[in-house]
């Protein structure tokens, strides 16, 4: 079966579902609101230099200041150390060069082992282009290595590479580079050939190429026009990028439920993607475009821990901030033959299903997967072959490791955006997002040793404790007896309010 792209558009958000053999495999959020950030460009300024860390921090106006390495910095910048200071290619210093918007984007090629701070300097006004969304608690990534995404190349302006997507068969690689090398050699720049563009004529290409060039002027000239810290360039909104992105040859169709979105998507694809508008329909059923392949009751599901497998197995998936773990587990599958069969097809399973939920549920970074042990060595490559066939249809970048030593696998997935949990969800006001509460019964305790602090601190008529319903009637029922033990040992009463609106662990005493 083909993949199938649907869109659910509302005034206030843009959904976007990927389906492929007749399950949800992608899910793509965005809000009118809170619109992601990758691929932006900004004129930044820098506000802080970290030399240990080989790194600054640059304000693009958000209000957690943006993360550079040196390492995503040096296409940018030109210095030359012959007289130990940091100078231009006109030879200005920093000094001279400060409020020199303009200067800040020349097309150089630096010293690659120069320090940071040889590079650049606090104050300095700089063109970057955000890789990573703001994510927790952590600023966005940023580089000085600028690209834009067109709808068969990347343009690097900054660049003189001139490559072909690694997704192309090796054998069409060449011929590929070849062609994009007759049309680009005297144009200056450098170029990646998209997947997308496998097919494509040398007139599409040459299209491509000067509306990315005539991008890449406008943003130059915003970047001599306006103040640091300014928007010099807007990625696409999510319904453009499903064109440029998400569709692929094996797209069958593309529905959308706007008629007014379906017709300005129709416009945008004869414009820059005829061969895609072709692939556009206009969804009028009667019942929600998601309820066609369940797709709300897959990402209510996505937001669970527990993912239930079809074998009666299923998988627990805990995210953290430092990395992901996923553990397997054989639940109520008893079905093979002897117990090494039973782990190896449960295994088997979940290789598929875990590459299935990585891109569903967006996770990245660092992700741990406990597979069952298993005794022989044909059924751990086995699943290790079958994980890495899985992982390859991923649009995202993934690296997987062999299994260790205790039997675990580590893998690595490019994270550029928000997982689905952080963006639908937010830490439990009741737990702080630990995942659980104290017991009522802990609560008492602490409510009692509370009690005895204050008496100690203060000597007020009398204590009362306003607490929640279920805190309340354990100290009216079995906790009875210790509030009165105390009440008698402090010589003051304790009286008891009920409260509703608290949580579990929420109290307070008050002195009266």
């Amino acid at each position: 079966m083909g993949q199938e792209i649907l869109i659910n558009w509302a005034p206030h958000e843009t959904r976007v579902a990927v389906v492929e053999q007749g399950a949800v495999q992608e899910v793509h959020i965005e809000r009118t609101l809170e619109r992601g950030l990758v691929g932006n460009i900004y004129l930044g300024k820098v506000s802080r230099v970290l030399p240990g860390m080989q790194s600054a921090f640059i304000d693009i106006g958000l209000d957690r200041a943006a993360f550079l390495h040196v390492a995503d910095l040096m296409p940018n910048i030109h210095a030359k150390h012959a007289t130990g200071r940091e100078t231009g290619k006109d030879g200005a210093t920093p000094a001279s060069k400060a409020g020199k918007v303009g200067k800040t984007a020349e097309l150089l090629q630096p010293d690659p082992v120069l320090p940071i701070e040889k590079q650049i300097f606090e104050g300095q006004a700089l063109m970057v282009q955000v890789l990573k969304d703001p994510i927790g608690t952590k600023g966005a990534r940023l580089s000085a290595q600028i690209s834009i995404a067109g709808r068969m190349l990347v343009f690097l302006p900054q660049d003189t590479h001139v490559g072909v997507s690694q997704k192309i068969p090796p054998d069409q690689r060449e011929a590929l580079r070849k062609r994009l090398l007759a049309l680009t050699s005297d144009l200056g720049g450098g170029f990646i050939l998209r997947t997308n563009a496998e097919d494509t004529s040398d007139a599409e290409l040459a299209e491509d190429i000067a509306y990315l060039r005539k991008t890449w002027q406008r943003i130059k000239e915003s970047a001599t026009r306006l103040p640091p810290t300014s928007l010099i360039h807007q990625d696409l909104n999510l319904m453009r990028r499903v064109l440029r992105d998400l569709v692929c040859a094996d797209t069958q169709t593309i529905r959308i439920d706007s008629r007014e979105q379906f017709g300005e998507l129709q416009r945008f694809a004869s414009e820059f993607m005829p061969d895609t508008g072709a692939k556009l329909a206009l969804y009028t059923g009667e019942r929600p475009l998601f309820d066609l392949h369940n797709v709300d009751e897959e990402i209510s599901r996505a937001l669970g821990r527990r993912v239930d497998m079809k074998s009666g197995g299923y998988l627990i998936i805990d995210q953290t901030e430092a990395l992901t773990t996923v553990d397997v587990n054989t639940g109520g599958y008893v079905g093979a033959r002897n117990f090494d069969d039973t782990i190896f097809k449960t295994n088997l399973e979940a290789a598929q299903v875990i590459a299935r939920q990585l891109r569903l549920r967006n996770l990245g970074g660092i992700i741990i997967v406990d597979f069952i042990d298993m005794t022989r060595a044909d059924h751990s490559e086995a699943v290790l072959t079958e994980f890495r066939k899985q992982l390859a249809r991923d649009r995202v970048k993934t690296m997987a490791g062999g299994f260790s030593a205790l039997g675990l696998l580590e893998m690595t997935r490019k994270r550029t955006r928000e997982s689905l949990a952080h963006l639908l969800s937010e830490p439990c006001p009741s737990c702080q997002g630990r995942g659980a509460v104290k017991t009522a019964r802990s609560l008492c305790y602490d409510i009692l040793r509370e009690i005895l602090r204050e008496a100690r601190a203060f000597n007020p008529r009398e204590f009362r404790v306003v607490a929640s319903p279920q805190v309340v009637e354990l100290f009216l029922d079995e906790e009875s007896a210790h509030l009165a033990g105390l009440s008698d040992f402090i010589g003051k009463p304790i009286s008891l309010q009920s409260d509703g609106a608290m949580t579990q662990e929420q109290y307070d005493i008050v002195l009266l």
